[in-house]
């Protein structure tokens, strides 16, 4: 039987594994649909990828923290450790760029379904979210490989 500790650390890495799996993915599907400028497509992917934000990645965004902590204290580490702070930074970060994203997804999912019900090409608003979401996803993806270099190495840093 699994102790505690192991178990937390299962849950910390499987929702880990939910929010680089589920970005990834979704920027990926994204971004494909998006080259194809076929509207049909960009309206359905768009509509997916809220659904997945909200199913998925929400739900890890909200589990992290709570099985980090609880990984934390069974461990026996301080939340003031170097490395556990700024990978706590390096999260809120990447939720100030996933919020706006959001929005962002469900704008360009709007502006695809009008055109698509219009016959209409995507209006420009579509390619201006679409630049600010592809924008803001480095950034956040930079972060999230930073976070897991932080959880392995525990280094540290002052």
């Amino acid at each position: 039987m699994p102790d505690l500790y192991h178990l937390l650390k299962l849950a910390h890495i499987v929702g880990a594994t939910v929010l680089f799996g589920t970005g990834i993915g979704i920027a990926f599907f994204m971004l494909m649909a998006h080259c194809s400028r076929d509207v049909a497509a960009i309206a359905h992917t768009a509509s997916i990828v809220v659904i997945a934000d909200a199913v998925f990645t929400a739900t890890a965004v909200v589990a992290q923290p709570v099985t980090g902590i609880a990984l934390a204290y069974v461990a026996g580490h301080s939340l003031l450790d170097s490395w556990i702070v700024a990978a706590v930074a390096l999260y809120v970060f990447v939720g100030a760029c996933w919020l706006p994203v959001l929005v962002f997804q469900k704008r360009m999912r709007d502006f695809a379904i009008a055109a698509l019900r219009s016959g209409a090409p995507l209006p420009a608003g579509y390619d201006r979210y679409f630049r600010y979401w592809f924008i803001l996803g480095w950034p956040a993806f930079a972060a999230m490989i930073a976070i897991f270099w932080l959880m392995i190495a525990r280094p540290q840093l002052w």
